[in-house]
């Protein structure tokens, strides 16, 4: 009998039931559609902290090498995101980045395999597919002029070289960031534009979401 695919996705959104986390749901709607295994865990929910630089996980012949050795709520869900088939990470973008939830995770997941060598390499033991949801308040154009989508490549080839395929990446531009305008003060914002925005563009991003897992899905190792 042929297992499943184990498809997880991260959400490094504080908001579980937002733009982000909408998108994670639907990529692993896709995924569920070709017979996958699927869970979505929310980032904000645990408490634990970034790399602390011990270097545990690159000592020699340690007992944590190729592993992070930190031991809080982070330490089950590392493992198994490395026995996952395939993961799809998603995050808000925070001044040019995503969270520091987020980063911290990457953080904590990366490194361990990642080798000091000439050329970086990977522990990594088997090739995964991975991709990454970015949602934002901008649109396409400013996101570039920004230089956001620089510090986004290098995530994306980093994700690349650790789990050895190419990592795909999405972006949702200009999100519908409040539930009602009227009550923050966002005047740089036209509240119709971005409601009409949400009604018409940002289904065919949850359409795009949806799509991106089933590819996952039927891309098994």
């Amino acid at each position: 009998m042929k297992v499943p695919m184990k498809i997880i996705a991260f959400n490094g959104s504080p908001r579980k039931n937002w733009n982000t986390a909408m998108l994670l749901e639907k990529a692993l709607e896709g995924a569920a559609s070709e017979g996958a295994e699927t869970e979505l865990i929310h980032l904000y929910d645990l408490n634990y902290k970034g790399c602390i630089s011990c270097f545990a996980c690159k000592t020699k012949d340690g007992k944590s090498y190729g592993r992070c050795a930190v031991k809080d709520e982070l330490t089950p869900v590392l493992k198994r995101a490395g026995e996952a088939d395939s993961i799809v990470f998603g995050s808000p973008i925070y001044f040019g980045t995503a969270t520091g939830h987020s980063r911290s995770f990457m953080e904590r997941l990366l490194f361990p395999y990642s080798t000091y060598t000439e050329p970086p390499g990977t522990l990594f033991s088997r090739k995964i597919h991975t991709g990454f949801i970015y949602t934002m308040n901008v649109s396409e154009e400013m996101m570039r002029e920004r230089g956001f989508d620089r510090q986004i490549a290098i995530t994306e080839e980093t994700l690349t070289r650790i789990f050895k395929a190419p990592s795909e990446t999405f972006y949702s531009f200009d999100t519908y960031q409040f539930e009602d305008y009227s009550k923050v003060f966002a005047i740089r914002f036209n509240p119709e534009k971005k409601a009409k925005r949400r009604a018409e563009v940002f289904p065919r991003d949850c359409e795009k979401a949806f799509e991106m897992g089933a590819r996952f899905a039927r891309a098994r190792g």
